[in-house]
């Protein structure tokens, strides 16, 4: 009937009191997406883990977890630079068929990088961390005192900002002197919706297929320009010329 009130049955094992102050039930808390308000570092956070799919650190600043979807390569960013530029000569000499003039190519060939201060890191395949060792006497610079090193399973990294997209879909933006300033900063950041793992330097072996960068050429590279960084920083200072006066 229509307005007419009924009491409701007590619930087997408890009083009708105790079930009318059962408190409702919450909802878990959301982690910010990329529409929602919140910090930098909670926009950061979400970057990574939900559109890269990589894990992070918990506390501040974000950290990425080494030695699950990567592994680093640590180097003095001279080091590093040269050995972008001298991968990228020859990538672009084999797109062309011939040696050509430097210019028109990316800077980075095929796989993210990020800068911090004098550093370079060089994100490549996991488990590189564990190879290093064997592969730097393989190539014979196991006896030299090089500054490389490999940050794999249990390490973590700074997490660079998301890169910005540029006006008109170009490409984000350069780092300008954010990284030369202590910022961590993406020198070719990831591609959201590319499946790292595939792009990233690893050892050749029979049957693996893709376009990476093979992690030997990589890593004897970047031997070779570690070396003469520590060279160029160990030799006699250059004499200034003096300038004539009269």
């Amino acid at each position: 009937m229509v307005g007419a009130s009924h009491p409701i049955p007590p619930v087997h094992g408890f009083p009708p009191s105790s079930v009318a102050a059962a408190s409702p039930v919450v909802p878990s808390p959301r982690r910010p997406t990329e529409n929602d308000g919140g910090s930098a570092s909670e926009r950061v956070r979400w970057w990574y883990e939900s559109v890269l799919g990589w894990p992070t650190a918990p506390g501040e600043p974000v950290r990425l977890r080494t030695g699950v979807r990567f592994d680093v390569l640590d180097v003095p960013a001279g080091a590093g630079y040269a050995t972008l530029e001298r991968l990228g000569r020859a990538e672009r000499a084999g797109s062309a068929g011939s040696p050509g003039p430097d210019g028109a190519g990316p800077p980075v060939p095929g796989f993210p990088v990020a800068v911090q201060g004098g550093r370079m890191v060089l994100l490549v395949a996991a488990g590189t961390a564990e190879e290093l060792p064997g592969l730097l006497e393989w190539l014979e610079w196991g006896s030299l005192p090089l500054d490389l090193t490999a940050v794999g399973t249990g390490g973590l990294v700074d997490a660079p900002p998301a890169p910005e997209p540029g006006p008109a879909g170009l490409p984000p933006r350069p780092p300008e002197r954010d990284g030369l300033r202590g910022a961590t900063v993406w020198l070719r950041p990831p591609e959201p919706g590319c499946e790292v793992g595939s792009s990233l330097p690893a050892l050749s072996v029979p049957g693996r297929t893709g376009t990476a960068l093979d992690l030997a050429r990589l890593v004897h590279t970047l031997a070779t320009q570690c070396h003469r960084v520590r060279l160029a920083a160990s030799g006699p200072p250059r004499a200034r010329p003096v300038a004539r006066v009269g």
